[in-house]
């Protein structure tokens, strides 16, 4: 089960693909445990180390929980890697989560818009209902990527424009890369701003939708952006003799 040499891939990113792939077909069922460090990186020929990133990689996605003193739990098999656009294969994920920001930019915020003026009563129940409860989840130190990623994508679905809720993958894959990156750096903005963007579609509120929108990503984007410059600077520092 020795991991094959990808060139696009960092070891790290290619054992989260065989330690995903290894759930969903032994199968490892949510709530079962998966097994230890040592046995993983026996089972993947790798360090403890590179299974430790690749399982820090399933925590961020949802997939998996670490409960201290106790072991690795898998609490989805529902991985948010529906990749039509191959961005998984993307081997710079900073640079990824930049462009994947731009993109979003463009469109996230003319989305929430939209569903402003489509939203039903029983929508904007429900999106309350997602914005409380990922705020729970956050605050509580529980993973929290799945009901972030949900809350987004309703915000598509109420958008009724059917081309907005094919670019869900897109958006997924913003979400999850961020957080497997920032690991929880923007708790108060996140929690603010997703809390404006849902007060303003609860009052119609169009533009204060936008622009509340605008915001939540442009805090994520300056946060990729400053990872980015640390990154550089780590690096200059290993190259300086």
């Amino acid at each position: 089960m020795h991991i094959e040499k990808a060139a696009k891939k960092s070891l790290g990113a290619r054992t989260e693909d065989e330690l995903m792939k290894y759930i969903l077909q032994t199968p490892v069922e949510p709530g079962q445990k998966i097994p230890n460090e040592f046995e993983l990186a026996e089972m993947f020929g790798v360090g403890r180390s590179t299974i430790r990133e690749a399982v820090k990689g399933l925590v961020s996605r949802g997939i998996l929980e670490v409960r201290r003193g106790s072991g690795t739990y898998v609490i989805s098999t529902n991985s948010f890697t529906e990749d039509p656009l191959g961005l998984a294969n993307i081997g710079d994920k900073y640079k990824m989560a930049l462009d994947l920001f731009e993109v979003r930019l463009m469109i996230e915020p003319e989305i929430t818009a939209l569903a402003c003026q489509n939203t039903s009563r029983d929508d904007q129940k429900k999106l309350k209902r997602l914005c409380d409860e990922t705020e729970r989840l956050y605050r509580g130190g529980h993973n929290h990527i799945s009901k972030d990623i949900e809350f987004h994508a309703f915000i598509a679905r109420c958008s009724r424009n059917q081309v907005a809720e094919r670019l869900l993958p897109v958006i997924n894959t913003a979400v999850y890369t961020f957080a497997s990156l920032t690991h929880r750096l923007l708790i108060e903005e996140t929690l603010g701003t997703h809390r404006a963007i849902t007060d303003a579609i609860l009052r119609r509120d169009a533009v204060g939708a936008k622009y509340a929108m605008t915001m939540h990503l442009t805090y994520n984007r300056q946060t990729i952006i400053q990872l980015l410059d640390e990154r550089k600077a780590r690096e200059r520092h290993r190259t300086t003799p």
